[in-house]
């Protein structure tokens, strides 16, 4: 399956001034399988290094980080001569020997000719333990499968061309609109996950794919204690399986886990943050840039990693997605929002790989954005609603309090045209961030 990370990787390649590469995603996004596709058709060779499954390597990393001796010992354990420029080095599950990953800056100033590339299903839990100087190394990062890619895993390559972009928008037909709307409904249950995407490709059935939601469920409740061994195995199942219900509501920390106390809610919610599982979208004023200059810590809204696995714990009914007049309708609302954040995050997120959405709580006039958006030094405030139809009162609100921001968006599953009415454009909700 082709991921848009395989041209990422080609770019990386090529350049002049080239530095180790991390990168970084959740567990069961697809890194190993892209890396290592990547080194068997863009290199002679490839040589990877799974620090999970053999732990024998570690000891080539015990002593000195010496970058000839550690070439000279991989070379010895792969049988594989490295040859910079021919040879793709990829460390695999690299949160399982921190001085490998530490290694990396060594790489670059030694031997910045070889080409390295490192992952790990949670990477973030060590990252946060090394310090790397600035500019030794850089990072991708990996999300789940994007309705552009999912639509290129299931043969409808036409129809991926046709979705438009928000920064370069070209409408399409009301033909077209039903077909993407038909595959979109199947994308909103499947998800993006590649192990539950490649089932329903082979296979034709979505509820196959709902076998392999609850087997990555486990998985990731399993890794989760391994790498955090203070976690409240308890609390972490609970907000797993209960946060996707939560999707697209304003909500304090107290609702997420009525019975424990806040720290551990708080804490649950950092560890499953840090394993991108889920991520908090904050509230920010949006009164300037950067948006996190203006966040506010007392409401958050959950984000979570993939539809496919919110829609399965939350219950949704298939039959209720598939025979949807108008997807904004489906679970209040909080599918079509899970799934513009998604695609938002797959592009980098509201800012700097973080999600922002504005609220103003007033008893009089209490009004909330669904996302900001920032492209090109500019905010766009978005909406995830029906069509042209409804009041949009906190649109308007926001764009009479923000005087700078000139139009406000609504993506909306029944546009397929772009429609301006007076300051606000509608757009469809399948618009791609980049």
């Amino acid at each position: 399956m082709k991921r848009t990370i395989d041209l990422k990787l080609i770019d990386w390649k090529t350049q002049n001034f080239r530095k180790p590469l991390i990168i970084r995603g959740a567990r069961q996004v697809g890194k190993t399988f892209s890396i290592s596709q990547f080194g068997e058709t863009c290199f002679q060779s490839l040589i990877k290094l799974d620090f999970e499954r053999n732990r024998s390597i570690h000891k080539i990393f015990d002593k000195d980080l010496s970058v000839k001796k550690i070439i000279q010992d991989i070379e010895i354990f792969s049988e594989i001569k490295i040859t910079p420029g021919k040879t793709l080095l990829f460390f695999d599950e690299i949160q399982e020997c921190e001085r490998a990953l530490l290694s990396l800056r060594y790489f670059y100033e030694e031997m910045p000719e070889l080409h390295i590339i490192a992952a790990g299903s949670m990477l973030e839990f060590a990252l946060g333990n090394i310090s790397f100087p600035v500019g030794r190394v850089s990072f991708e990062w990996m999300q789940p499968m994007t309705f552009y890619e999912f639509l290129n895993a299931s043969g409808k390559n036409i129809l991926a061309d046709q979705l438009p972009c928000i920064s370069r928008f070209q409408p399409v037909n009301e033909f077209t609109h039903q077909k993407i709307i038909d595959q979109l409904k199947t994308y909103f249950l499947t998800g993006g996950m590649p192990e539950a995407v490649n089932r329903y490709c082979h296979t034709g059935s979505i509820s196959d794919s709902f076998a392999v939601h609850e087997e990555i469920f486990q998985a990731y409740l399993q890794s989760l204690i391994k790498y955090y061994r203070r976690a409240d195995i308890d609390s972490l199942d609970h907000i797993m399986r209960t946060t996707p219900s939560f999707v697209g509501s304003q909500i304090k920390y107290t609702r997420l886990d009525p019975d424990r106390r806040i720290e551990k809610t708080k804490t649950s919610l950092q560890i499953l943050e840090k394993a991108l599982i889920l991520q908090i979208t904050r509230s920010s004023n949006a009164n300037s840039l950067p948006l996190s200059t203006g966040v506010s810590t007392k409401k958050i809204k959950p984000l979570f990693l993939d539809i496919g696995l919110m829609q399965y714990n939350s219950g949704v009914s298939a039959r209720d997605v598939m025979e949807a007049k108008d997807l904004s309708h489906v679970y209040r609302g909080a599918l079509a929002e899970q799934f513009v954040g998604q695609e938002m995050v797959a592009a980098g997120g509201s800012e700097n790989q973080k999600m922002y959405y504005w609220a103003r709580d007033k008893k009089s006039s209490s009004a909330e954005i669904d996302y900001l958006y920032v492209y090109d030094g500019k905010i766009f405030p978005i909406e995830v609603k029906s069509g042209p139809t409804g009041k949009l009162k906190s649109l308007h609100l926001f764009l009479e309090e923000h005087q700078k921001i000139k139009t406000g968006y609504v993506m909306s599953p029944t546009a397929f045209e772009k429609q301006r009415v007076d300051n606000i454009v509608f757009i469809p909700i399948y618009t791609r961030f980049v």
